[in-house]
């Protein structure tokens, strides 16, 4: 057994240990992956338009949902209310469980509005949805 005593001289350390400043950086990094997507949600959106086409859809298998800037809500062009829109949609959905809705908001609509139709459809339990949009390049 080594007996330690006072006579021994301390030996200055040459080297730094680098591993607990790559733990801090790796720390850092994670927070800020973390943090950054919630700082993005200030971003100002005008929707909709966009400027990608999307693939053609058979207008027979899909069923449109519109909104036009009176708050008039349309169902395959049928004008329908808020109240009975739910038991519409979900009669809908028994009939064909592939069900899938577009829906055509007017440009100008609150988009409180929107998330009101949005909301009706997950209570149908439909979750193919689509909000159709202008091609904006023109």
């Amino acid at each position: 057994m080594r007996r330690y005593s006072s006579r021994t001289s301390l030996s200055t350390l040459s080297e730094i240990n680098v591993t607990p400043l790559l733990d801090l950086a790796f720390v850092l990094l994670i927070i800020f992956m973390i943090t950054t997507p919630l700082l993005e949600n200030s971003k100002t959106l005008i929707i909709p338009s966009s400027a990608t086409t999307n693939a053609p859809v058979n207008p027979a298998t899909v069923q449109t949902l519109s909104m036009d800037r009176n708050e008039v809500v349309r169902l395959n062009e049928e004008e329908v209310d808020l109240a009975s829109l739910e038991g519409r949609l979900a009669a809908l959905k028994q009939a064909d469980p592939n069900l899938a809705v577009v829906i055509r908001p007017d440009r100008s609509l609150p988009v409180q509005k929107l998330v009101s139709l949005m909301d009706a459809l997950q209570r149908a339990e439909i979750t193919k949805v689509g909000i159709a949009t202008q091609d904006d390049s023109k």
